[in-house]
């Protein structure tokens, strides 16, 4: 007699059908909302920061102190660093985000969980020295979801390579890289060239 075997996807939808997992995976992907959140407004602090340093660049420019304007211009380049870095972890998170919705919503586990430890490490590590409280919660989120992803894999008798880096992870880390280096382009504008030093008059050949 024929006995109906559920596929792997009706047994991943059956697993974290409303069910403390299910609520976990829910919890997880607001927790990096959240994160999302702190990290723009994160940004905007830095962007109002850099905007005031390259108004004094210019300043010192236009009063020929050279010096004063390296100087500011070494602290906007280290900002429009940490905003880069920044906006680069926002966009990886979104997709991050965009994958756990697809396994809570439709039970795509096997997809859409592969290689997300590894998207995440790469974020946790990127904004340690930036916003480590930031990373510190993400790593707490990493942890959660790699404790889903090893119950769901037990019930559907899948093994799932959540933190191992992937074609498709790196692909996402480069698309979030370009995305970011062009939201930089539209945020801030060009550094002001600061003139070279002139030649000492007084030395004579």
């Amino acid at each position: 007699m024929f006995r109906y075997k559920p596929s792997w996807s009706e047994r991943i939808k059956e697993a974290i059908r409303p069910t403390p997992m299910k609520r976990r995976l829910n919890h997880a992907i607001h927790r990096i909302s959240v994160q999302m959140r702190r990290m723009d407004s994160q940004t905007n602090r830095l962007q109002s920061r850099e905007k005031n340093l390259y108004t004094k660049c210019v300043g010192a420019i236009q009063a020929k102190d050279n010096m004063k304007a390296s100087m500011y211009a070494d602290e906007c380049a280290e900002i429009r660093k940490m905003v880069l870095n920044t906006l680069k972890s926002q966009m990886a998170l979104e997709r991050v985000n965009l994958k756990l919705t697809r396994v809570r919503d439709f039970g795509e586990l096997a997809y859409n969980m592969t290689s997300v430890g590894a998207i995440m490490k790469q974020i946790k590590d990127g904004i340690q020295n930036i916003m480590p409280e930031i990373s510190m919660e993400l790593a707490n989120v990493n942890e959660t979801l790699q404790s889903i992803s090893l119950e769901i894999g037990e019930v559907t008798e899948q093994t799932i390579d959540y933190d191992t880096p992937t074609e498709e992870s790196e692909k996402i880390m480069k698309e979030a890289t370009l995305v970011a280096e062009q939201k930089m382009q539209e945020r801030f504008p060009d550094m002001p060239k600061i003139p070279s030093p002139e030649p000492d008059s007084s030395i004579q050949d």
